[in-house]
């Protein structure tokens, strides 16, 4: 999908492209109302095709300091792959890699992702997330974020020569 939206499906990652002046403020409002919109009609889909009901509410408990931790690596993880790759082509594969081990090795899930967060309130299904714990998984999500931003700057900056 990135020669059609810049692959732009994670709210934390439309606000960082701002923050790198890489994308403008409108560009990424309009990004992150659609991403939420995508996400909640996946939600919606899944539901579909497993014969589910379409509209739920979770009532599946994920909070805590633990959780909260968690989603905050996962997305400083997933922003420093974002701003760290060196060759576009790497991008994809990076983030696949980070989100499926991340999957494994945070106590959250890794969510990492604001619009999929919300998304996830709308399943009862295993994957799902009470809508009550919805802000502090988001609150995490941002924190990695702001954290990876000048983080990954440093660790990936280019050297200069002296003379």
């Amino acid at each position: 999908m990135g020669p059609i939206s810049g692959a732009h499906f994670n709210p934390a990652v439309s606000a960082i492209e701002v923050l790198r002046r890489r994308l403008t403020a409108g560009d990424a409002a309009v990004y992150i109302v659609l991403q939420v919109i995508g996400c909640c009609a996946g939600a919606v889909l899944a539901h579909a095709m497993f014969e589910l009901p379409l509209l739920q509410a979770s009532t599946h408990a994920r909070t805590g300091s633990a959780q909260w931790l968690a989603e905050a690596v996962a997305t400083f993880g997933l922003l420093c792959i974002v701003i760290g790759h060196r060759r576009a082509d790497d991008a994809p594969w990076m983030v696949a890699a980070w989100i499926g081990a991340a999957y494994w090795f945070t106590a959250s899930t890794s969510f990492a992702n604001p619009a999929i967060t919300l998304a996830r309130s709308l399943t009862d299904t295993l994957a799902g997330i009470r809508p009550v714990d919805v802000l502090g998984f988001i609150l995490a999500q941002a924190f990695g974020a702001a954290l990876a931003f000048p983080s990954a700057r440093w660790l990936f900056a280019v050297p200069t020569r002296s003379s």
